[in-house]
């Protein structure tokens, strides 16, 4: 499950609980339990089941509008209802796409190794504007990127046994450009990883002996 750890998870206050309407949202920040809402034959209140669904879904980490939308969908909620709900959301500060992307791409770019490329498609793919995700991954600058980049090199050049040859290198790129590094960052990073391990292998050598 993708997450991003404690320190993303949405805090639900009582008071937010309450400043949207919901009755059953004392209970669930406080760890309870129950069936879904969304479960039964028929919708008697459609918000009041959006709220439920979006209280649950948002107190397991953050979660971008359009996930939303789409998981009240699944699980028949008209879309009227869900847009007053996520909009009564929003303006409590429950739902805030750009602190989603901000948290998504910290824990993608740190956690995962990706490069901003692959967040980006990852962000587009959640439903994140591309304004928003451009600010946020404006956080990445091409030189943490690089650094980045290094130490997955570095990680993976550790578990070569031999020589570190042509293919070791390729493979080192191969694995840049599918975390979505640019070319140039990736053929940089190897390039300089492979040079700094290989004279390091050569200071490791035994000092040859005159005859």
């Amino acid at each position: 499950m993708e997450g991003f750890g404690d320190a993303a998870r949405v805090p639900a206050p009582v008071a937010v609980f309450e400043a949207l309407g919901s009755r059953s949202g004392r209970g669930r920040a406080q760890g309870g339990s129950g069936p879904d809402p969304a479960e039964g034959e028929e919708l008697a209140d459609p918000e009041a089941v959006a709220r439920a669904i979006c209280l649950r879904l948002l107190t397991d980490r953050a979660r971008p509008r359009q996930e939303l939308v789409q998981a009240l969908r699944k699980r028949g909620v008209p879309d009227e209802a869900a847009a007053v709900v996520l909009e009564r959301f929003g303006d409590v500060g429950l739902i805030d796409d750009a602190v989603f992307a901000g948290q998504w791409v910290h824990s993608r770019h740190e956690g995962r190794g990706l490069g901003r490329r692959a967040i980006a498609i990852e962000l587009r793919r959640k439903g994140v504007d591309d304004e928003v995700a451009g600010e946020a991954l404006a956080e990445i600058d091409t030189e943490a990127e690089e650094q980045r980049a290094r130490r997955l090199v570095d990680r993976k050049l550790q578990t070569v046994h031999g020589e570190i040859d042509a293919a070791v290198a390729r493979r080192m790129l191969g694995m840049l450009a599918r975390k979505g590094y640019p070319a140039g960052v990736a053929y940089r990073v190897v390039k300089e990883a492979v040079a700094e391990h290989a004279a390091e292998l050569a200071e490791q050598l035994p000092a040859g002996q005159d005859d």
